[in-house]
Protein backbone atom coordinates (compact mmCIF):
# COMPACT_ATOMS: atom_id res chain seq x y z
CA UNK A 1 0.00 0.00 0.00
CA UNK A 2 1.55 3.30 -1.07
CA UNK A 3 0.64 6.95 -1.08
CA UNK A 4 -0.24 8.51 -4.44
CA UNK A 5 2.60 8.84 -6.95
CA UNK A 6 3.91 12.23 -7.94
CA UNK A 7 1.59 13.48 -10.63
CA UNK A 8 1.59 16.12 -13.34
CA UNK A 9 -1.86 17.46 -14.12
CA UNK A 10 -1.56 19.20 -17.46
CA UNK A 11 -4.97 19.99 -18.92
CA UNK A 12 -8.47 20.35 -17.46
CA UNK A 13 -10.29 18.80 -20.43
CA UNK A 14 -9.13 15.19 -20.26
CA UNK A 15 -11.01 12.44 -18.38
CA UNK A 16 -10.04 12.06 -14.75
CA UNK A 17 -7.95 8.95 -15.28
CA UNK A 18 -5.83 10.50 -18.03
CA UNK A 19 -4.94 13.64 -16.12
CA UNK A 20 -2.18 11.92 -14.24
CA UNK A 21 1.28 11.36 -15.69
CA UNK A 22 4.14 9.89 -13.72
CA UNK A 23 7.07 12.25 -13.35
CA UNK A 24 10.21 10.54 -14.69
CA UNK A 25 13.51 10.76 -12.80
CA UNK A 26 14.93 14.22 -13.21
CA UNK A 27 18.13 14.42 -15.28
CA UNK A 28 20.65 16.50 -13.36
CA UNK A 29 21.23 19.73 -15.33
CA UNK A 30 24.67 21.18 -15.82
CA UNK A 31 25.34 23.58 -12.96
CA UNK A 32 26.54 26.29 -15.33
CA UNK A 33 23.34 26.16 -17.39
CA UNK A 34 20.69 25.65 -14.74
CA UNK A 35 18.27 28.40 -13.78
CA UNK A 36 18.93 30.09 -10.43
CA UNK A 37 16.32 29.35 -7.75
CA UNK A 38 15.19 32.14 -5.42
CA UNK A 39 13.38 30.56 -2.45
CA UNK A 40 11.18 32.98 -0.49
CA UNK A 41 11.82 32.77 3.27
CA UNK A 42 9.63 35.72 4.33
CA UNK A 43 7.27 33.63 6.43
CA UNK A 44 9.93 31.42 8.02
CA UNK A 45 11.95 34.43 9.21
CA UNK A 46 8.85 35.93 10.78
CA UNK A 47 7.82 32.68 12.48
CA UNK A 48 11.30 32.00 13.84
CA UNK A 49 11.21 35.52 15.29
CA UNK A 50 7.85 34.63 16.88
CA UNK A 51 9.39 31.45 18.32
CA UNK A 52 7.01 28.85 16.92
CA UNK A 53 6.37 26.99 13.67
CA UNK A 54 3.14 25.91 12.01
CA UNK A 55 2.73 23.24 9.36
CA UNK A 56 3.25 25.71 6.49
CA UNK A 57 6.43 27.02 8.14
CA UNK A 58 7.79 23.50 8.40
CA UNK A 59 7.17 23.01 4.68
CA UNK A 60 9.14 26.18 3.90
CA UNK A 61 11.91 24.97 6.20
CA UNK A 62 11.99 21.53 4.53
CA UNK A 63 12.34 23.15 1.12
CA UNK A 64 15.21 25.32 2.37
CA UNK A 65 17.00 22.38 4.00
CA UNK A 66 16.69 20.06 1.00
CA UNK A 67 17.44 22.68 -1.65
CA UNK A 68 20.63 23.55 0.22
CA UNK A 69 21.65 19.94 -0.43
CA UNK A 70 20.15 19.46 -3.90
CA UNK A 71 20.38 22.82 -5.67
CA UNK A 72 23.90 23.85 -4.68
CA UNK A 73 25.07 27.18 -6.09
CA UNK A 74 21.76 27.65 -7.89
CA UNK A 75 20.01 28.49 -4.62
CA UNK A 76 19.54 31.96 -3.19
CA UNK A 77 17.14 33.13 -0.50
CA UNK A 78 14.79 36.07 -1.00
CA UNK A 79 12.34 37.90 1.25
CA UNK A 80 9.57 40.48 1.00
CA UNK A 81 10.23 43.70 2.89
CA UNK A 82 6.51 44.46 3.58
CA UNK A 83 7.03 47.87 1.98
CA UNK A 84 6.38 46.57 -1.52
CA UNK A 85 9.78 45.20 -2.53
CA UNK A 86 11.88 42.05 -2.49
CA UNK A 87 15.53 41.59 -1.65
CA UNK A 88 18.08 38.78 -1.75
CA UNK A 89 19.22 37.70 1.71
CA UNK A 90 22.91 37.20 2.63
CA UNK A 91 23.39 33.59 1.64
CA UNK A 92 25.89 32.35 4.23
CA UNK A 93 24.07 33.83 7.23
CA UNK A 94 20.67 32.72 5.98
CA UNK A 95 21.92 29.19 5.29
CA UNK A 96 23.34 28.99 8.82
CA UNK A 97 20.01 30.03 10.29
CA UNK A 98 18.12 27.50 8.14
CA UNK A 99 20.39 24.70 9.35
CA UNK A 100 19.86 25.76 12.98
CA UNK A 101 16.06 26.01 12.92
CA UNK A 102 15.22 22.29 12.64
CA UNK A 103 17.34 21.13 15.58
CA UNK A 104 16.14 24.06 17.69
CA UNK A 105 12.49 23.33 16.97
CA UNK A 106 13.03 19.65 17.71
CA UNK A 107 14.67 20.50 21.04
CA UNK A 108 12.16 23.20 22.00
CA UNK A 109 14.78 25.98 21.90
CA UNK A 110 13.55 27.86 18.81
CA UNK A 111 12.98 31.16 20.70
CA UNK A 112 16.74 31.41 21.15
CA UNK A 113 17.06 31.96 17.39
CA UNK A 114 14.62 34.88 17.35
CA UNK A 115 17.39 37.53 17.64
CA UNK A 116 19.23 35.97 14.70
CA UNK A 117 16.10 35.97 12.55
CA UNK A 118 15.35 39.59 13.42
CA UNK A 119 18.94 40.69 12.88
CA UNK A 120 19.06 38.89 9.54
CA UNK A 121 15.86 40.49 8.31
CA UNK A 122 16.53 43.95 9.77
CA UNK A 123 20.11 43.89 8.53
CA UNK A 124 18.92 42.92 5.10
CA UNK A 125 16.54 45.87 5.08
CA UNK A 126 19.41 48.19 5.97
CA UNK A 127 21.59 46.76 3.19
CA UNK A 128 18.84 45.63 0.83
CA UNK A 129 20.18 43.93 -2.29
CA UNK A 130 17.57 44.10 -5.01
CA UNK A 131 17.33 41.03 -7.25
CA UNK A 132 19.46 41.65 -10.34
CA UNK A 133 18.08 42.21 -13.80
CA UNK A 134 18.35 39.28 -16.18
CA UNK A 135 21.58 39.29 -18.17
CA UNK A 136 21.33 38.67 -21.88
CA UNK A 137 21.63 34.97 -22.66
CA UNK A 138 21.40 33.90 -19.00
CA UNK A 139 18.71 31.43 -17.85
CA UNK A 140 15.77 33.17 -16.21
CA UNK A 141 15.69 32.60 -12.43
CA UNK A 142 12.78 30.86 -10.72
CA UNK A 143 11.05 32.62 -7.84
CA UNK A 144 9.89 29.68 -5.70
CA UNK A 145 7.25 30.50 -3.08
CA UNK A 146 5.97 27.63 -0.91
CA UNK A 147 4.11 29.43 1.90
CA UNK A 148 1.47 31.64 0.17
CA UNK A 149 3.51 34.53 1.61
CA UNK A 150 3.48 37.24 0.12
CA UNK A 151 1.32 36.13 -2.83
CA UNK A 152 -1.45 38.54 -1.80
CA UNK A 153 0.74 41.45 -2.95
CA UNK A 154 0.03 41.01 -6.65
CA UNK A 155 1.67 44.20 -7.91
CA UNK A 156 4.82 43.65 -5.84
CA UNK A 157 5.21 40.12 -7.22
CA UNK A 158 4.55 41.36 -10.75
CA UNK A 159 7.20 44.06 -10.31
CA UNK A 160 9.76 41.49 -9.09
CA UNK A 161 9.12 39.26 -12.10
CA UNK A 162 9.18 42.12 -14.56
CA UNK A 163 12.41 43.70 -13.29
CA UNK A 164 14.36 40.45 -12.80
CA UNK A 165 12.93 38.29 -15.57
CA UNK A 166 12.18 35.63 -12.93
CA UNK A 167 9.44 33.02 -13.34
CA UNK A 168 7.01 32.37 -10.51
CA UNK A 169 6.51 28.79 -9.29
CA UNK A 170 4.29 28.72 -6.16
CA UNK A 171 3.10 25.87 -3.94
CA UNK A 172 -0.61 26.01 -3.13
CA UNK A 173 -1.53 24.34 0.16
CA UNK A 174 -5.32 24.61 -0.07
CA UNK A 175 -8.29 26.62 -1.32
CA UNK A 176 -10.19 26.53 1.96
CA UNK A 177 -10.68 30.33 2.26
CA UNK A 178 -12.36 30.36 -1.18
CA UNK A 179 -14.37 27.15 -1.17
CA UNK A 180 -15.20 27.04 2.56
CA UNK A 181 -15.13 30.72 3.64
CA UNK A 182 -17.25 29.92 6.70
CA UNK A 183 -14.19 28.30 8.28
CA UNK A 184 -11.88 31.33 8.08
CA UNK A 185 -11.94 35.03 8.87
CA UNK A 186 -13.33 37.26 6.12
CA UNK A 187 -9.97 39.01 5.75
CA UNK A 188 -8.29 35.67 5.00
CA UNK A 189 -10.76 34.97 2.19
CA UNK A 190 -9.94 38.36 0.68
CA UNK A 191 -6.20 37.68 0.97
CA UNK A 192 -6.49 34.22 -0.55
CA UNK A 193 -8.49 35.55 -3.47
CA UNK A 194 -5.64 37.99 -4.14
CA UNK A 195 -3.10 35.15 -3.87
CA UNK A 196 -4.96 33.11 -6.48
CA UNK A 197 -5.20 36.18 -8.72
CA UNK A 198 -1.40 36.59 -8.49
CA UNK A 199 -0.84 32.93 -9.32
CA UNK A 200 -3.33 32.85 -12.19
CA UNK A 201 -1.84 35.95 -13.80
CA UNK A 202 1.86 35.43 -13.22
CA UNK A 203 2.79 31.80 -12.48
CA UNK A 204 4.85 29.82 -14.98
CA UNK A 205 3.99 26.54 -13.22
CA UNK A 206 2.22 25.59 -9.99
CA UNK A 207 2.77 22.92 -7.33
CA UNK A 208 -0.10 21.44 -5.30
CA UNK A 209 0.37 19.39 -2.13
CA UNK A 210 -2.19 16.76 -3.17
CA UNK A 211 -4.32 15.71 -6.11
CA UNK A 212 -7.33 16.85 -4.04
CA UNK A 213 -5.94 20.39 -3.93
CA UNK A 214 -4.89 20.23 -7.59
CA UNK A 215 -8.38 19.23 -8.71
CA UNK A 216 -9.84 22.30 -7.00
CA UNK A 217 -7.06 24.54 -8.26
CA UNK A 218 -7.08 23.50 -11.93
CA UNK A 219 -10.20 25.53 -12.95
CA UNK A 220 -8.62 28.70 -11.54
CA UNK A 221 -5.50 28.44 -13.72
CA UNK A 222 -4.95 29.24 -17.40
CA UNK A 223 -5.36 26.19 -19.68
CA UNK A 224 -2.11 24.33 -20.20
CA UNK A 225 -0.27 25.84 -17.24
CA UNK A 226 1.89 23.04 -15.74
CA UNK A 227 0.43 21.83 -12.44
CA UNK A 228 2.39 19.33 -10.36
CA UNK A 229 0.60 17.40 -7.60
CA UNK A 230 3.24 16.08 -5.20
CA UNK A 231 2.57 14.88 -1.63
CA UNK A 232 4.58 16.63 1.06
CA UNK A 233 7.31 14.62 2.70
CA UNK A 234 7.27 13.23 6.22
CA UNK A 235 10.42 14.17 8.09
CA UNK A 236 11.72 11.83 10.82
CA UNK A 237 11.37 13.15 14.37
CA UNK A 238 13.19 12.14 17.52
CA UNK A 239 10.67 11.60 20.31
CA UNK A 240 10.89 13.53 23.57
CA UNK A 241 9.68 12.05 26.88
CA UNK A 242 5.97 12.23 27.60
CA UNK A 243 4.85 15.37 29.46
CA UNK A 244 4.32 15.08 33.19
CA UNK A 245 0.83 13.92 34.06
CA UNK A 246 0.26 11.43 31.27
CA UNK A 247 2.35 8.50 32.46
CA UNK A 248 0.48 5.23 31.88
CA UNK A 249 -2.88 6.94 31.26
CA UNK A 250 -4.40 5.89 27.90
CA UNK A 251 -4.85 8.97 25.72
CA UNK A 252 -5.85 10.08 22.25
CA UNK A 253 -4.10 12.89 20.39
CA UNK A 254 -5.71 15.69 18.37
CA UNK A 255 -3.16 17.80 16.48
CA UNK A 256 -3.82 21.13 14.78
CA UNK A 257 -4.82 24.73 15.36
CA UNK A 258 -8.06 25.01 17.32
CA UNK A 259 -10.39 26.41 14.68
CA UNK A 260 -13.89 25.52 13.41
CA UNK A 261 -12.87 23.36 10.43
CA UNK A 262 -10.82 21.06 12.69
CA UNK A 263 -14.04 20.00 14.46
CA UNK A 264 -12.75 20.09 18.05
CA UNK A 265 -16.31 20.80 19.18
CA UNK A 266 -17.44 17.29 18.26
CA UNK A 267 -14.53 15.73 20.15
CA UNK A 268 -15.24 17.75 23.29
CA UNK A 269 -18.91 16.74 23.25
CA UNK A 270 -17.76 13.13 22.75
CA UNK A 271 -15.46 13.33 25.77
CA UNK A 272 -18.20 14.83 27.91
CA UNK A 273 -20.40 11.86 26.98
CA UNK A 274 -17.56 9.50 27.93
CA UNK A 275 -17.09 11.25 31.26
CA UNK A 276 -20.80 10.97 32.06
CA UNK A 277 -21.38 7.40 30.83
CA UNK A 278 -18.13 5.48 31.38
CA UNK A 279 -18.16 3.58 34.70
CA UNK A 280 -14.37 3.08 34.77
CA UNK A 281 -11.38 5.30 33.93
CA UNK A 282 -11.85 7.68 31.00
CA UNK A 283 -8.99 8.00 28.48
CA UNK A 284 -7.57 11.48 28.13
CA UNK A 285 -7.93 13.71 25.10
CA UNK A 286 -4.66 15.58 24.44
CA UNK A 287 -5.09 18.66 22.24
CA UNK A 288 -1.96 20.12 20.64
CA UNK A 289 -2.28 23.41 18.75
CA UNK A 290 -2.76 27.10 19.34
CA UNK A 291 -6.18 28.63 19.85
CA UNK A 292 -7.34 30.07 16.56
CA UNK A 293 -10.24 32.02 15.13
CA UNK A 294 -13.98 31.96 16.02
CA UNK A 295 -13.92 29.34 18.79
CA UNK A 296 -16.34 30.64 21.40
CA UNK A 297 -18.13 27.33 22.01
CA UNK A 298 -14.92 25.28 22.02
CA UNK A 299 -13.14 27.68 24.37
CA UNK A 300 -16.15 27.76 26.71
CA UNK A 301 -15.97 23.97 26.98
CA UNK A 302 -12.20 24.00 27.53
CA UNK A 303 -12.30 26.79 30.10
CA UNK A 304 -15.59 26.28 31.92
CA UNK A 305 -16.73 22.65 31.68
CA UNK A 306 -15.93 20.94 34.99
CA UNK A 307 -16.85 17.50 33.63
CA UNK A 308 -14.19 17.78 30.93
CA UNK A 309 -11.36 19.28 32.97
CA UNK A 310 -10.00 15.98 34.41
CA UNK A 311 -10.08 14.28 31.01
CA UNK A 312 -8.81 16.90 28.52
CA UNK A 313 -5.26 18.23 28.37
CA UNK A 314 -4.76 21.33 26.20
CA UNK A 315 -1.05 21.79 25.48
CA UNK A 316 -0.95 24.64 22.98
CA UNK A 317 1.88 24.50 20.46
CA UNK A 318 4.78 22.24 21.38
CA UNK A 319 8.04 21.18 19.74
CA UNK A 320 8.37 18.43 17.14
CA UNK A 321 10.03 16.17 19.72
CA UNK A 322 7.05 16.41 22.08
CA UNK A 323 4.62 15.75 19.22
CA UNK A 324 6.61 12.67 18.23
CA UNK A 325 6.55 11.35 21.79
CA UNK A 326 2.81 11.91 22.04
CA UNK A 327 2.20 10.12 18.75
CA UNK A 328 4.29 7.14 19.84
CA UNK A 329 2.17 6.60 22.95
CA UNK A 330 -1.31 7.66 21.80
CA UNK A 331 -4.01 5.05 21.35
CA UNK A 332 -4.76 6.86 18.08
CA UNK A 333 -4.52 10.22 16.34
CA UNK A 334 -7.94 11.86 15.97
CA UNK A 335 -8.45 14.07 12.89
CA UNK A 336 -12.19 14.84 12.50
CA UNK A 337 -11.60 17.86 10.20
CA UNK A 338 -14.31 18.99 7.82
CA UNK A 339 -11.75 19.91 5.18
CA UNK A 340 -7.96 19.69 4.69
CA UNK A 341 -5.59 20.48 1.88
CA UNK A 342 -3.24 17.60 2.69
CA UNK A 343 -3.60 16.20 6.21
CA UNK A 344 0.05 16.13 7.25
CA UNK A 345 -0.65 14.85 10.81
CA UNK A 346 -2.28 11.75 9.31
CA UNK A 347 0.87 10.98 7.33
CA UNK A 348 3.13 11.71 10.30
CA UNK A 349 1.15 9.44 12.61
CA UNK A 350 1.05 6.56 10.14
CA UNK A 351 4.79 6.96 9.54
CA UNK A 352 5.34 6.36 13.25
CA UNK A 353 3.00 3.36 13.32
CA UNK A 354 0.27 5.20 15.21
CA UNK A 355 -3.36 4.34 14.37
CA UNK A 356 -5.47 7.11 12.87
CA UNK A 357 -9.18 7.84 13.15
CA UNK A 358 -9.95 10.58 10.63
CA UNK A 359 -12.78 12.22 8.76
CA UNK A 360 -13.80 10.73 5.45
CA UNK A 361 -12.59 13.54 3.19
CA UNK A 362 -10.62 13.48 -0.07
CA UNK A 363 -7.28 14.65 1.36
CA UNK A 364 -7.33 12.03 4.13
CA UNK A 365 -8.30 9.27 1.70
CA UNK A 366 -5.48 10.28 -0.62
CA UNK A 367 -2.69 10.30 1.94
CA UNK A 368 -3.98 7.52 4.18
CA UNK A 369 -4.90 4.95 1.57
CA UNK A 370 -6.45 1.90 3.22
CA UNK A 371 -4.65 2.26 6.54
CA UNK A 372 -6.77 4.61 8.73
CA UNK A 373 -10.38 4.33 9.77
CA UNK A 374 -12.52 6.95 8.02
CA UNK A 375 -15.55 8.35 9.83
CA UNK A 376 -18.23 10.92 9.03
CA UNK A 377 -17.11 14.10 10.85
CA UNK A 378 -20.72 14.69 11.98
CA UNK A 379 -21.37 11.16 13.31
CA UNK A 380 -20.58 11.59 17.00
CA UNK A 381 -21.81 8.10 17.90
CA UNK A 382 -19.51 6.46 15.34
CA UNK A 383 -16.55 8.39 16.76
CA UNK A 384 -17.55 7.45 20.30
CA UNK A 385 -17.69 3.75 19.42
CA UNK A 386 -14.29 3.97 17.72
CA UNK A 387 -12.68 5.74 20.69
CA UNK A 388 -14.15 3.22 23.10
CA UNK A 389 -12.83 0.35 20.98
CA UNK A 390 -9.35 1.83 20.53
CA UNK A 391 -9.00 2.69 24.22
CA UNK A 392 -8.47 -0.97 25.07
CA UNK A 393 -4.86 -2.16 24.67
CA UNK A 394 -6.11 -5.47 23.24
CA UNK A 395 -8.81 -4.08 20.94
CA UNK A 396 -9.12 -6.24 17.77
CA UNK A 397 -10.22 -3.16 15.81
CA UNK A 398 -7.04 -1.27 16.70
CA UNK A 399 -4.88 -4.35 16.06
CA UNK A 400 -6.39 -4.64 12.57
CA UNK A 401 -5.34 -1.09 11.73
CA UNK A 402 -1.83 -1.72 13.07
CA UNK A 403 -1.56 -4.58 10.58
CA UNK A 404 -2.75 -2.34 7.74
CA UNK A 405 -0.20 0.33 8.66
CA UNK A 406 2.66 -2.10 8.01
CA UNK A 407 1.83 -1.89 4.30
CA UNK A 408 1.66 1.92 4.18
CA UNK A 409 4.63 3.85 2.78
CA UNK A 410 5.34 7.43 3.80
CA UNK A 411 5.98 10.13 1.19
CA UNK A 412 9.48 11.56 1.49
CA UNK A 413 11.01 14.98 0.95
CA UNK A 414 13.79 13.93 -1.46
CA UNK A 415 11.19 12.59 -3.91
CA UNK A 416 9.09 15.73 -3.56
CA UNK A 417 12.04 18.08 -4.09
CA UNK A 418 13.30 16.01 -7.02
CA UNK A 419 9.90 16.31 -8.71
CA UNK A 420 9.83 20.07 -8.08
CA UNK A 421 13.32 20.50 -9.56
CA UNK A 422 12.18 18.44 -12.53
CA UNK A 423 9.26 20.83 -12.98
CA UNK A 424 11.53 23.85 -12.65
CA UNK A 425 14.16 22.50 -15.05
CA UNK A 426 11.47 21.65 -17.58
CA UNK A 427 10.35 25.28 -17.95
CA UNK A 428 11.34 27.11 -21.08
CA UNK A 429 14.60 29.11 -20.63
CA UNK A 430 12.83 32.42 -21.25
CA UNK A 431 9.21 33.33 -20.70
Amino acid sequence: MTVPALQLLDTPARPRGSLVLRVPPRPRPRADGAAPIWLDLSRLLWRVFRGTLTGVDRVELAYAEHLLMEAGDRLRFIAFDYRGGFGLLPHARTSALVRAVGPAWQAGTLPRLAPQALALFAGSLAHWRAPPALAQGAPAPVYLNVSHHPMAHTEAVACLLRRSGARLVPLVHDLIPLDWPEYVATAETVRHRRRMRTISRHASAVIANSTATAALLRPLLPPGLPLLAAPLGVAPRRAAPLPTGLGDTPFFLCLGTIEPRKNHLMLLHLWRRLAEATPGPVPKLVIVGNRGWDNEQVLDLLDRCDRLRPHVLEMGRVSDGVVAGLMDHARALLMPSFIEGFGLPVAEALARGTPVLCSDIAAHREIGGQAPEFLDPLDLLAWQRAVEDYASPTAPRRAAQLRRITGWEAPDWPSHIDAVLGLVDGLSPVE
